[in-house]
């Protein structure tokens, strides 16, 4: 009578070593195509042709996990720890594109949002960095689904004056450690600009962000413009920057402390000239 092999002995299935080795291939994948992203090394349709490649490779490892489960319980084969590497790295690597499909589902397809649909802040310093054409707003189309997805988003209104205003978003903007790529103070009858381009947390894609701000009889009035560099669809992050910096803002400026007028110099008057003695 034959022996049964003992535990270590049994072989191990085919199916788990190639979703552990997938997995582990998708990560690396993946991790690459975030450097070429992040530095710039290709253009961004190769650097996202390899995230999608790495998708692909993660969910054929998912795939073969749940098969080798099935032949592990029913052949009673090695390599349970393999399937289950190749099911965790795969769906970790899934899980992030999966939330932003589901994102994409819910909210319309733009990808520039501003607090002036009427007239948006230009992109003049930016514009050289951005592909042509994409620097201008894309129109009614795009400010109605706007309105229609993000009501909220509305100029600033604050009752400081225009430098200060100006002052506390630059500081907000470098805090952030966006990259500014213009920076005008505002004067007694001219606007005061930033321009800056923000990444996003995970791959590091470029947005740009215009920020006006323009002295009125209230105080100043911000306004933000925020329009992803590439793509049809920004599943929701302009308007989440736009919102968030205005936010920011509007406290920072309503807990900054009030301007001190500066003394009144006293008025130096010529001491008057001494009349002559008469004897």
């Amino acid at each position: 009578m034959a022996r049964r092999p003992s535990f270590g002995a049994e072989p191990k299935s085919q199916l788990a070593a190639w979703s552990g080795r997938l997995a582990l291939f998708a990560l690396a994948v993946a991790a690459l195509s975030i450097v070429i992203v992040r530095s710039g090394l290709l253009e961004i349709v190769p650097a996202l042709a390899t995230f999608a490649a790495a998708l692909v490779f993660a969910a054929l490892a998912v795939l073969l996990s749940f098969l080798a489960f099935i032949v592990i319980w029913r052949q009673g084969l090695s390599g349970l720890g393999s399937a289950v590497l190749g099911l965790f790295l795969g769906a970790l690597l899934l899980v992030y594109p999966g939330y932003l499909g589901y994102r994409a589902s819910k909210l319309p397809s733009i990808h520039d949002i501003t607090t002036d649909s009427g007239n948006p802040p230009r992109f003049e310093a930016l514009a050289r960095q951005r592909p042509p054409g994409s620097s201008d707003y894309p129109g009614v189309a795009v400010a109605r689904a706007q309105s229609a997805a993000y009501p909220e988003i509305a100029p600033l209104q604050v009752a400081a004056p225009a430098k200060a205003a100006y002052d506390v978003t630059l500081a907000l903007v470098t805090k952030r450690k966006w990259i500014v790529a213009a920076a005008r103070a505002p004067e007694l009858r001219r606007e005061g600009v930033i321009e800056a381009t923000a990444r996003t947390p995970i791959m590091g894609f470029r947005d740009d962000v215009v920020i006006r701000v323009s002295p009125n009889a209230q105080g100043a009035r911000v306004d933000v413009r925020s329009a992803s560099r590439y793509g049809l669809h920004d599943f929701g992050a302009n308007a989440a920057r736009v919102r968030a910096l205005l936010e920011e803002i509007d406290d920072a400026v309503g807990s900054a402390p009030e301007p001190r007028p500066e003394p009144e110099k006293p008025d130096k008057k010529t001491p008057p000239k001494r009349q002559p003695i008469k004897r």
